[in-house]
């Protein structure tokens, strides 16, 4: 039986990587074809190893025309676009919006089976947020489409090697680390690795009804208790300096009036600083996955001997 084709847009992510890595794990279920914008992006996946690297078509994630050419052959779509921080030659409407609606129309046309998108925990097309607004325009999108959609809606991921795990050890092993409203607001991380087998059971279903699930690790807790609980790990006790919210809101706004391209932002804020508490078993249940419990993943990719995994 010949496998069946995925087209990956932003396949060159960390969760993008990650899900090639898996896929390659089970040869014979899945081959890859992966959408990229750039050649920078297309030439990070030619150094994947042979037996992981897909085959890739730079495209403009935008243009129907070129995501139809690319889908031709295709059973199903993971849609890992989007972007949390906006800047002047980045928006949120063209990275989520314009580009799902691209992606719908050339899946109907292709003919694809079902689409996958990862989306945000917290967004809804009238949330306050200007990122999560535009994410919950973007499922909207996906749902009213012709080709049946699972959203997968996710909070914080921590991965091995990540931006998220790296940012962890390193807060674990400081003498002294500024935390919004001192560490107040919940988090409730995901392992990547959770993540990618929710996205392939979503691909797997056999009920063709297009949904959209909240999914989130197995704990919510405080910003400092997982701070607390990293450190642990290194056997160190860092001390929180709390950063008033209207402070790094001001900073923020600062930034976006004069520079093209902030490192922080008003609506990067709201998303980091949002409260992550769900009941993450109906998700499950629907996609018939188990959570990796928090200690594991935090052990595994931000404990002592995670640098070098």
């Amino acid at each position: 039986m010949p496998r069946e084709r995925i087209l990956i847009t932003g396949a060159n992510g960390h969760l993008g990587r990650r899900l090639l890595e898996r896929i390659a794990r089970e040869p014979g279920r899945f081959s890859v074809r992966a959408v990229v914008r750039s050649r920078t992006a297309a030439d990070q996946l030619s150094r994947l190893p042979a037996g992981v690297r897909p085959e890739v078509v730079i495209v403009d994630y935008t243009d129907t025309g070129e995501l139809t050419r690319a889908a031709e052959g295709c059973a199903h779509a993971v849609h890992l676009v989007g972007i949390l921080r906006e800047t002047r030659s980045s928006r949120y409407e063209d990275a989520h919006e314009a580009t799902s609606r691209a992606l719908a129309a050339a899946a109907e046309r292709a003919g694809l089976r079902r689409i996958v998108y990862l989306s945000i925990l917290g967004s809804h097309p009238s949330a306050d947020n200007a990122c999560l607004a535009s994410k919950g325009r973007a499922e909207q999108i996906l749902l009213a489409g012709a080709v049946p959609t699972v959203v997968l809606r996710v909070p914080m991921v921590i991965g091995s090697g990540d931006f998220v795990s790296r940012t962890l050890r390193e807060q674990a092993r400081a003498r002294f680390v500024p935390l919004l409203r001192g560490g107040s607001g919940r988090e409730q991380p995901i392992d990547a690795d959770d993540v990618v087998a929710a996205i392939l059971a979503a691909l797997g279903r056999a009920d063709t009804r297009s949904l959209a699930l909240d999914l989130a690790g197995p704990e919510s807790l405080s910003r400092r208790e997982l701070l607390d609980r990293t450190a642990r790990l290194w056997g160190s006790r860092p001390i929180a300096i709390p950063l008033p919210y209207a402070l790094e809101h001001a900073v923020a706004f600062a930034a976006e009036k004069l520079l093209a391209n902030p490192p922080l932002t008003r609506a990067m804020l709201g998303v980091l600083d949002h409260d992550d508490e769900i009941d993450p078993k109906p998700a499950c249940d629907e996609l018939g996955i188990r959570l990796t419990p928090l200690g594991e993943t935090l052990l595994r990719c931000v404990g002592p001997g995670s640098e070098s995994a």
